[in-house]
């Protein structure tokens, strides 16, 4: 198994960070312990992370700026972020793919980043109030202008994909996946056939009662692991485009995450946990 990808032009670890949890509660605001933030942060570049993914909504704003605090200038690290999102409270998401919005975001990102360039900059999520069309354009516009370096969409099904090819070149889709949730497997294997990276968010569940399942809870123990690194193991084995970004606050649970890089599931594994597709 490979363990590291290109995404456009960077080779990457395959196992990234998500910067979504080291924000306030409801991914609003502020985190609880500034300091901590800070180490997790620091500790995933420590232990070989080298893909770090946010976007301006997280906290909003606050995401970004504790990237920035704590990893500039991103030696060897390929940063991304997102726009297309705009927020209202704690839990609270709308999206905004309106062209002079998505322009206004990423000026916006690039000034808290402190780049001159975004490498790669993904569409948070296609609005139903814009063509879809309109606003993937003005990412290959920004592109074009040097603003950002690789395009990437996030939320969209492969039918979206497919029109947002046609449009110019997309290195990488972020949808929601994991070992229990298989709604995008038609958009994992068109990224699969076109060299896309496969980004999935809540990789071990989310928010949604992560990873409780007894199939899970067998092969944990069968490899002294926990749930959440079989989750993670099992991603990565799953599809060589695959670029798990579990997000975390804790250093503990960071450390534990980047663990499950090195866990090898077996064919009797794997076949166990195919099987549990749908439920």
């Amino acid at each position: 198994m490979d363990k590291t990808i290109k995404i456009g032009d960077q080779t990457v670890n395959r196992l990234g960070y998500g910067a979504m949890r080291i924000t306030g509660e409801g991914i609003w605001g502020p985190p609880k312990d500034h300091a901590t933030a800070i180490a997790v942060l620091k500790r995933a570049v420590e232990l070989g992370v080298n893909f770090i993914d946010t976007a301006d909504a997280y906290g909003p704003e606050v995401s970004e700026n504790l990237i920035r605090e704590a990893l500039y200038p991103y030696d060897g690290l390929l940063i991304a972020t997102k726009g297309g999102m705009t927020r209202s409270g704690p839990g609270q998401w709308s999206p905004d793919g309106r062209p002079e919005h998505i322009r206004e975001a990423c000026d916006a990102s690039l000034k808290r980043l402190g780049v001159g360039q975004i490498a790669l900059y993904q569409f948070h999520r296609p609005d139903p109030a814009v063509p879809f069309a309109d606003s993937v354009k003005t990412f290959f516009e920004l592109q074009q202008q040097g603003k950002i370096k690789h395009v990437g969409l996030s939320n969209v099904t492969a039918d979206q994909l497919k029109q947002a090819m046609e449009l110019g070149t997309i290195v990488s889709v972020q949808n929601n996946y994991s070992v229990l949730n298989r709604e995008h497997e038609a958009v994992l294997e068109l990224c699969a056939a076109n060299g896309i990276a496969f980004i999935p968010y809540f990789p071990i569940g989310g928010n949604v009662g992560g990873l409780n399942e007894q199939v899970l809870d067998g092969v944990a123990q069968k490899h002294g692991t926990t749930t959440r690194q079989v989750g993670l193991a099992w991603l990565l084995q799953h599809s060589p485009v695959m670029v798990p970004i579990p997000g975390t606050g804790s250093l503990d649970h960071l450390e534990e995450n980047v663990r499950a890089a090195d866990i090898t599931l077996s064919d009797d594994d794997i076949a166990q946990l195919d099987g549990l597709a749908g439920r």
